[in-house]
């Protein structure tokens, strides 16, 4: 037999390179051995602190110097993964798996050398991992999940680097995709925990439960016949949602209307809204202009998923239609979301121009800027940001404000000016949330803050004269005040919550912003309410729920 003995193991990103001197007997280094013959070889990957074997099998093509074996990340993980997971359950060094991989190779021996050299260290890092996760599978006192134990270790690794760059896990990784999609399978319903009652906040307009007649007010005494007494909302939304198609059976209570009564509600796939306007009208749809009589529009977004560039085109193409003078966007408390529904956004009010840049260790820098096509113009902006505003917030206000197509009015914003990559794992069933990149607004300027004083240049700021700082209650009823933005009526009557809690609390970052629009539309200024402003017929719908637990869906993101 031919043995080829592999002295240097280089790992980088996706490749595994292999740097032979030949011997001829069986012979492992660094805890791999490779044993060759013919032109279709069996790769034997010996691992000794495991004393296990795993067998793969390649097309094999020489070089005069040396061999390079491509693999793929899966790859490699598979099959020391299984050499680990074989030495756990007690097995027998027998080959359990045959994969066909191929072999490319390369006469740059210099190249692959240099690249080996610090890579060795991960070879041995990946060792000491597997000891240890061994060590503590079979020594500790009490028996314990590997499962647990490999997430916990990824956890740890990713709390190393910045506070924005996380694991998420099978059990979240659902969740994660429906806030980025704004998608899920379920009923339609957002739901509050209200002195241990799951109460409706409001169906989603156009959604089963929409259609089923449920209204906000309602009570979910019952799912599939079990009570839902004790229950919590995650414990509600595991089993309202579910494969499309199916259904759920619900005993539903209206309180106002001293009913009870039984539903069965197919699920569907739910589209969660954005894009918000200022109110909703009569038919629950949305009021796009907070100032009728001056055609002043209103556009809130709640973050910047796959949908939402098409649902703002949308709402812009409404308020052009009815000759749009001026218009607020409003981002507070707005997380951020995905970077290319942001440069989408941007590029619909700029005509030309830098839009954002960004730039990273291990990635290339890459530039966005804006095309002439679909510019909306011809008004003026207001955008108002808090300190909650982060991410593809700050990506959006920072460029309409260094381009002059935007004021941006409220309180400075987060300051994230990071960019992570979703990297996935597992196929899909986990993923990494990685920070590669850090972004430039169009002036150039990295608006983050790690470690940054009150008085550095960082996040999105206002501009002169359009500051408004909101003490810790004035936030908390802004908060109960935007909540009720959402609700429908579906019908009912009159409104189910009594408890309006903000009336009387001015809304002083939207007054800002609304008399910048009247001054430069050279309008009469406002003067200031004395209770929160709707801009429509309807007026205040829905109060705040006092002293309750909310959860967004009944899929709650």
């Amino acid at each position: 037999m031919n043995v080829v003995r592999y002295s240097r193991i280089a790992y980088n990103c996706s490749r595994l390179t292999f740097l032979p001197s030949y011997v001829y007997e069986p012979f492992s280094c660094n805890g791999l051995a490779v044993v060759k013959g013919g032109t279709v070889s069996n790769m034997i990957i010996y691992t000794p602190f495991n004393n296990r074997n795993i067998t793969l099998t390649l097309n094999f093509l020489r070089s005069k110097r040396f061999v390079s074996t491509q693999f793929s990340l899966s790859l490699l993980s598979c099959a020391l993964l299984l050499c680990f997971l074989s030495n756990l359950s007690g097995q027998q060094s027998t080959p359990k798996q045959s994969t066909q991989i191929g072999v490319t190779v390369t006469d740059d021996a210099k190249t692959i050398a240099e690249e080996s050299v610090g890579d060795e260290e991960i070879y041995d890092l990946l060792k000491l991992f597997v000891d240890t996760l061994d060590q503590i599978d079979r020594n500790y006192v009490k028996d314990v999940n590997r499962r647990e134990l490999v997430d916990a270790a990824i956890e740890g690794m990713l709390k190393k680097l910045d506070r924005h760059s996380n694991y998420i896990p099978p059990s979240n990784i659902d969740r994660f995709k429906q806030a980025i999609e704004n998608v899920f399978g379920g009923i339609g319903i957002q739901t509050v925990l209200n002195q241990g009652n799951i109460e409706i906040v409001t169906p989603i307009s156009g959604s089963p439960a929409y259609a089923a007649g449920i209204r906000p007010g309602d009570l979910i005494r019952k799912i599939n016949d079990e009570s839902t007494a004790g229950m919590q909302l995650s414990d509600v939304a595991a089993r309202l949602k579910g494969k499309i198609g199916t259904s759920v059976n619900l005993t539903i209570e209206s309180p106002k209307y001293n009913e009870t009564k039984q539903l069965t509600v197919e699920r569907q796939l739910i589209e969660i809204e954005s894009v918000y306007g200022a109110a909703r009208n009569n038919d629950d749809s949305w009021n796009l202009m907070i100032d009728q009589e001056n055609r002043i529009g209103y556009l809130l977004i709640t973050n910047f998923g796959r949908k939402t560039s098409a649902e703002l085109l949308g709402a812009l193409q409404q308020l052009k239609e009815k000759d749009v003078q001026g218009l607020i966007i409003d981002l507070r408390y707005n997380p951020g979301g995905l970077l290319t529904a942001a440069i989408e956004i941007c590029d619909m009010f700029i005509p030309a121009g830098r839009i954002v840049s960004t730039e990273g260790r291990s990635v290339p820098k890459r530039v966005w800027d804006a095309k002439a096509e679909g510019t909306f113009d011809g008004f003026p902006i207001a955008i108002l940001v808090n300190q909650f505003s982060a991410s593809a917030s700050e990506i959006v206000s920072a460029c309409l404000q260094d381009h002059d197509r935007a004021v941006v009015v409220g309180q400075r914003s987060y300051g994230k000016g990071s960019v992570q990559n979703i990297i996935q794992l597992e196929g899909g069933r986990s993923a990494l949330k990685l920070t590669t990149a850090g972004y430039l607004r169009p002036s150039g300027k990295n608006i983050d803050r790690p470690n940054a004083q009150n008085d550095d240049d960082w996040g999105v700021k206002p501009n002169d004269n359009l500051v408004a700082e909101f003490t810790v209650e004035q936030n908390r009823l802004l908060r109960l005040w935007r909540r009720d933005l959402n609700i429908v009526l579906n019908g009912a009557t009159h409104d189910p919550f009594v408890d309006k809690e903000y009336i009387g609390f001015h809304d002083a970052q939207l007054h800002i912003a609304k008399n910048y629009l009247y001054e430069a539309l050279d309008l009469p200024l406002a003067e200031a309410p004395t209770v929160a402003e709707r801009g429509t017929k309807r007026g205040n719908r829905r109060g705040p729920m006092r002293n309750r637990e909310s959860s967004n869906e009944d899929a709650s993101k």
